[in-house]
């Protein structure tokens, strides 16, 4: 196994575990997807994406980025394993917020549906397409 393919696995997994552990599947799934379709988009990294300022919220918190449970950081690789062989179904989303909150943004984008406790968003001029990575 390639060595780009561990380190994104392992990016992705972190992206999972810190913004949809305790999510259900689908959810996580769908996040995951998120962070495929912008790397794609972008032809960027995982590492790069995900570490873009102000992108995911866990990675400008003051907070230790070491994943602490056990059982949801494996929950985290098998679903960032499982995004990574399979399709998109997500619609191309590479936007996504809780549900409890209303950010300006979301309004300028189009609404492809909601995953867990998630809403998930493109860009209007998006083509859809299957993110196999």
């Amino acid at each position: 196994m390639p060595l780009g393919f561990v380190e994104s696995l392992l990016w992705l997994s972190l992206n999972v575990y810190h913004e949809s552990r305790g999510e259900p599947e689908i959810g996580q799934l769908a996040v995951a997807h998120v962070t495929l379709n912008r790397a794609i988009e972008d032809k960027k990294s995982l590492a790069d994406v995900i570490m873009a300022p102000k992108q995911f919220s866990w990675t400008f918190q003051k907070k230790s980025y070491v994943p602490l449970e056990i059982n949801p950081l494996q929950d985290s690789l098998r679903v960032a394993l499982k995004a990574m062989v399979t399709p998109d179904f997500t619609k191309g989303s590479t936007f996504y917020h809780h549900v409890d909150v209303y950010p300006t943004w979301a309004s300028g984008l189009l609404y492809t549906g909601r995953y867990g406790s998630h809403k998930f968003y493109r860009d209007n001029s998006s083509e859809i397409s299957a993110t196999g990575f």
